[in-house]
């Protein structure tokens, strides 16, 4: 875990202060996180980071509301995308990205805004398309409602069983757990990964103006709907592959997806 000392801040163009911690030597790659996600979590964070980090300088942050990172109101998908411009600029004008999650797509949105980004991985970006009920359409403002009133745990709940699809006697198992008041902690911050995802076909629609190298990745174990949304995303994008990773989920092995992006980035 990193201590205060050890992070580095960066003002993003509302002067939100985003945090950021950077592991190894070499060309620059920045991790984004997606849901419930700060820079020490494994999908990509610094576990991912320590994979990356014998050919690399990753640099791994806390989106705006996270960690060690402030908040600026009010929230907007363009906000967080001038965040991860500003860690651009910090870290010498342009880099490899890596998203998961709600990352990915705000990876995604990122290059399509025209950030200087050498080349894209995505894993699992979450595109409700088909296989699953729908997400609610007022799903965001919800969640506003829910974390504006201090609840927290509703909060979390909704998000996981309405944006995630986690059935609700799973969730109520999790809750039980020593990782809920961490998920907890950042329950304030779900709208924004709902802002993100809300709109899956326009993503699909915009990915067409997207040439950044682009490799899109999901796990041979995951739920059918989210392989289903990375190959329709995959085949929308004019310069990507596609790449399954045997034997992973959503919450994938950094041990695992390390040498696939050692080898992407480093090609």
């Amino acid at each position: 875990m990193a201590s205060q000392e050890r992070m580095k801040k960066v003002a993003s163009a509302d002067g939100t202060s985003i945090a950021f911690e950077k592991v190894g030597d070499g060309a620059p790659v920045i991790l984004v996180g997606g849901a419930f996600c700060d820079h020490r979590s494994r999908p990509a964070g610094l576990p991912l980071a320590d994979a990356l980090a014998a050919k690399f300088s990753v640099y791994s942050y806390d989106r705006r509301g996270r960690g060690e990172s402030t908040d600026t109101p009010p929230y907007s998908v363009a906000r967080e995308v001038e965040d991860l411009g500003a860690l651009l600029a910090a870290v010498g004008g342009s880099a490899h990205v890596y998203g998961h999650s709600s990352g990915a797509v705000l990876a995604f949105e990122a290059a399509h805004a025209g950030l200087p980004i050498q080349k894209l991985a995505l894993y699992e970006p979450p595109l409700v398309l088909e296989g699953r009920a729908p997400v609610p359409k007022d799903l965001v403002q919800q969640l506003r409602a829910l974390s504006a009133a201090g609840k927290r745990a509703e909060t979390a709940e909704l998000f996981l069983t309405r944006a995630v699809g986690v059935p609700a006697e799973v969730v109520a198992r999790r809750k039980t757990t020593p990782a809920w008041p961490f998920l907890e902690a950042l329950a304030h911050t779900l709208s924004y990964d709902a802002t993100l995802t809300a709109d899956a076909p326009a993503l699909l629609a915009r990915a067409a103006s997207v040439t950044t190298p682009t490799l899109l990745l999901d796990g041979e174990r995951s739920e059918p709907w989210l392989r289903s949304g990375v190959d329709k995303f995959a085949r929308a994008l004019p310069n990507a592959t596609h790449s399954t990773l045997a034997a992973q989920t959503h919450d994938v092995d950094p041990l695992a997806l390390g040498p696939v992006l050692l080898a992407f980035f480093g090609a």
